[in-house]
C-alpha cells in the first residue's frame, strides 16, 4: 500500500499549535462543571455571532441540528415544501424531512456549484415555504437574486453555511443574509470542534429566542415547556475549544487562500483539469479546493500511488440518493449536478500545507495529466 506523503487533511498538524491553549480551555470546563451549556456556550455564542456579523448566535448540538431547528422555529412542516440544491450533503435535505416537509431541488451553477437561481421561480409552488441555498466548498450563493425572489414569493431563507465559515457575499459574512444561518463545527471544518457542534446566527430577535427555547426541550425555564423541543445544546467543552480556535480562524484562512490561489496559478495551463470558480461577488474561504477531471477514477488512482491523499464531494447528488428514491427523480433531472458528482475531485486543503506538500501535489498532477495524454 502507497504511503501518503501528503494528507487530504490533517487535523494532528492543525491542533498541535493550539494544544496548550486548547487544554487550558478544557480544564477550566472541568473545573466549573458547566459541561451542557453555561458560560462557555454563552461567551462562544457572543464571539461567533460577532464574527458573522450577527446580533444573535445559538450554539445547537451539531451541523444537522442548525438546519432544522430554524425550519421548526419557522413554522414549517408538513405538508410544505422547501427549496434546496442536491450538489450538498445529505444533511441539508435530511433536516428538510425531518421537519415534516419535503425537499425540493433546483440545478447548481455550472461554474460555482451553489445554487443556480434562474431555476429558482420554477421550482415554487402554492406549498413552497422556505429556500436553502447551499454555500458550498467555502463560497457563498449568488444571494441577491435568491432573496429578491424569496421577497417577491414571501419565503424565508436559511443560509446552509456549514462549509463557509468567514465566507463573504459582497462584504456581507455568511449566515447574515438570510432570515438564518446553519453553521457545523463537525471537525474537518474550516472552524472545527473537538466533536459534534453546530449553530445558528440570525437577526431576528424572536426567532433566536424560539430557536433557543426548541434546542432545550422546550423549555422556557427549567420544568415551563411552552414547546415540544428537543435536546440540541451545544456542550461546555465544545465550546472552550470552538473559542480557543476562533481567535486563529482568519489567520487560517488566509493560509487556505493563499493555498489555492497557489493551486491557480500552477495548474491553469493544464486543458484537463477544471479549476474552482471564485465568483467576484465572494471571498471564497476554501474549505474544499475541488478540480473537475474525465475519467476521475484514474486520475485519483494515479495520484493516490504518488502519496496524494484526495477526496470526493459528493459521489451521488442527494436526488439519487436511495433514501429519496420516492420523491420519483432520473438520473438527468439536475444535469449540472450530476456532472459535478462525476467529475468532482478534492486536493489537499488546510492551512498548515507546506510549500513542498503543495509543490509535491502540483508536480504529481502535471505528470498524471502528461501521462494520460501521451497515452
Amino acid at each position: 500500500m502507497t504511503k501518503t506523503i501528503v494528507p487530504f487533511l490533517d487535523l494532528k498538524a492543525h491542533h498541535a499549535p493550539m494544544l496548550p491553549e486548547i487544554n487550558t480551555a478544557i480544564q477550566a470546563v472541568i473545573e466549573s462543571g458547566a459541561f451542557a451549556g453555561g458560560p462557555f456556550v454563552a461567551a462562544f455564542e457572543k464571539e461567533f455571532a460577532a464574527y458573522c456579523q450577527c446580533p444573535h448566535a445559538i450554539g445547537v448540538g451539531n451541523g444537522t441540528e442548525a438546519i432544522w431547528l430554524p425550519l421548526l422555529a419557522l413554522g414549517i412542516g408538513a405538508g410544505d415544501e422547501v427549496i434546496t440544491v442536491p450538489s450538498t450533503f445529505m444533511a441539508t435535505a435530511e433536516a428538510i424531512t425531518h421537519s415534516g416537509a419535503t425537499p425540493v431541488f433546483v440545478d447548481v451553477d455550472e461554474r460555482t456549484c451553489t445554487m443556480d437561481p434562474s431555476g429558482l421561480e420554477r421550482a415554487i409552488t402554492s406549498r413552497t415555504k422556505a429556500i436553502i441555498p447551499v454555500h458550498l466548498f467555502g463560497q457563498m450563493a449568488d444571494m441577491d437574486p435568491i432573496l429578491e425572489i424569496a421577497r417577491k414569493h414571501g419565503l424565508y431563507v436559511i443560509e446552509d453555511a456549514a462549509q463557509a465559515h468567514g465566507a463573504e457575499y459582497k462584504g456581507k459574512r455568511a449566515g447574515s443574509m438570510g432570515d438564518a444561518g446553519s453553521f457545523s463545527f463537525y471537525p474537518g471544518k474550516n472552524l472545527g470542534a473537538f466533536g459534534e457542534a453546530g449553530a445558528v446566527v440570525t437577526r431576528e430577535g424572536a426567532l433566536q429566542e424560539k430557536i433557543r427555547t426548541l434546542r432545550d426541550h422546550g423549555q422556557s425555564k427549567k420544568y415551563h415547556h411552552t414547546m415540544i423541543g428537543w435536546n440540541s445544546r451545544m456542550d461546555g467543552i465544545q465550546a472552550a475549544v470552538l473559542s480557543t480556535k476562533l481567535k486563529r480562524l482568519e489567520k487560517s484562512t488566509e493560509l487556505r487562500r493563499a493555498h489555492a490561489n497557489f493551486y491557480q496559478h500552477a495548474l491553469r495551463d493544464l486543458e484537463e483539469v477544471r479549476l474552482p470558480f471564485a465568483a467576484p461577488f465572494a471571498r471564497h474561504v476554501y474549505h474544499i479546493y475541488a478540480i473537475r477531471v474525465q475519467n476521475r477514477a484514474e486520475f485519483m488512482s494515479r495520484l493516490e500511488e504518488r502519496g496524494i491523499g484526495l477526496g470526493i464531494h459528493y459521489p451521488i447528488p442527494v436526488h439519487l440518493q436511495e433514501a429519496y428514491r420516492h420523491l420519483g427523480l432520473s438520473a438527468g433531472s439536475f444535469p449540472v449536478a450530476e456532472r459535478f458528482a462525476e467529475e468532482l475531485v478534492s486536493l489537499p486543503m488546510y492551512p498548515e500545507l507546506t510549500p513542498d506538500q503543495l509543490s509535491l501535489t502540483i508536480e504529481s498532477i502535471r505528470d498524471v495529466v502528461a501521462c494520460a495524454v501521451a497515452a
